[in-house]
């Protein structure tokens, strides 16, 4: 499918099912596809994600992913106070990408097409991006910070593995690429290898845990999630925030997605979102699988924490230790990122 039908798709849900929710103040496109052709094809493992403004200091609960007309859209709410200056925009990582050229879907009270004039106006200024690339390193920080050694291992593993993961948002932002969520490891590598880091890529995904992963071993790994991530989805009951990413609908993503770039080459990767995947289905399987369901699934995730080098919470808290002492070096690389960065402004 092109991404432009698949931006239609969207288009046709939001008017029938959001624009006449109270509170409703408007739409636009976030996400991957945020910069992409209508002539492109949507790539496999994605989909077109949706930021539904509501009026007020808070907004709803994520509503996730969900099909319609054979597109796969991920829709996320957001309050109206988030989207009240340009400047909480601009300093807001992941705010500021959706502004920088136009992706509105609905504007009625048109406020959002005069923030987005402003936010595209200024996105490249260098104060702008280098607040954004301390907003993601304050995110590591704190992320390391707040982990909690005595939670369930798998609510451990992702308290520790998205503050490692947003290092590579640190260098995208620097690089004004799109901090992807899914794709964040290729992306940086891809910036790393433009600017002339190759060698700090080896370094991160060496804080993963993933540095010498074969493409058998992702494979392998991959094989034990299809199993978890069916079971899990099959027995989910109770809601999580992130519970639309675990059902039939989005097993394209963290399956066909992740077999594609293992086939790609990219399987080092890939192992990102397979972990975040595992760690959300065993949260799942905790409390609304049977105990016999969980004692055949929980060595595979056994299996691939211990590859990843972690045998208990004292490794996780050394691993975040570790993160910590590279931020240095990573703040430096993205500071020389922006000083190259030719489409930066120097205000």
């Amino acid at each position: 499918m092109k991404i432009g039908l698949a931006r239609k798709h969207a288009a046709e849900w939001l008017m029938a099912y959001a624009s006449a929710d109270e509170g409703y103040l408007g739409a636009y496109f976030s996400g991957s596809t945020v910069g992409r052709s209508d002539e492109d094809l949507l790539p496999v493992g994605s989909d077109v994600d949706v930021v539904v403004v509501r009026d007020g200091d808070t907004a709803p609960s994520k509503l996730g992913k969900l099909m319609y007309r054979d597109t796969l859209i991920e829709i996320t709410y957001l309050s109206s106070q988030q989207l009240d200056s340009a400047e909480k925009v601009l300093q807001s990582y992941h705010l500021a990408g959706s502004f920088r050229i136009n992706t509105l879907i609905d504007d009625p009270t048109e406020h959002l097409s005069l923030l987005q004039k402003q936010v595209s106006r200024h996105f490249a200024e260098r104060k702008w991006v280098s607040l954004r690339c301390e907003n993601a390193r304050e995110r590591i920080e704190n992320g390391i910070q707040s982990m909690n050694p005595s939670a369930p291992m798998y609510e451990q593993l992702t308290s520790w593995m998205f503050p490692t993961g947003v290092m590579t948002h640190v260098l995208l932002v620097a690089a004004l690429r799109n901090p992807t969520v899914r794709l964040r490891y290729l992306a940086a590598r891809h910036v790393l290898e433009e600017y002339g880091y190759e060698e700090c890529y080896p370094v991160l995904l060496k804080l993963l845990g993933c540095e010498d992963w074969t493409a058998d071993r992702v494979e392998h790994h991959l094989i034990g999630l299809e199993k978890t991530f069916d079971a899990a989805a099959a027995a989910a009951k109770t809601a999580f925030f992130f519970s639309s990413d675990i059902t039939p609908e989005a097993r394209s993503i963290a399956i066909d997605g992740s077999r594609e770039q293992i086939r790609a080459g990219n399987h080092r990767e890939a192992v990102f979102w397979i972990v975040a995947t595992y760690a959300r289905c065993h949260q799942i399987l905790a409390v609304d699988a049977s105990a016999e369901i969980r004692r055949e699934l929980t060595p595979f995730f056994v299996e691939l924490i211990a590859d990843l080098g972690i045998h208990s919470s004292e490794d996780l808290v050394r691993r975040g230790e570790e993160v910590m002492r590279f931020l240095p070096r990573l703040w430096k690389i993205a500071e020389e990122i922006m000083l190259a960065n030719t489409e930066i402004v120097n205000n």
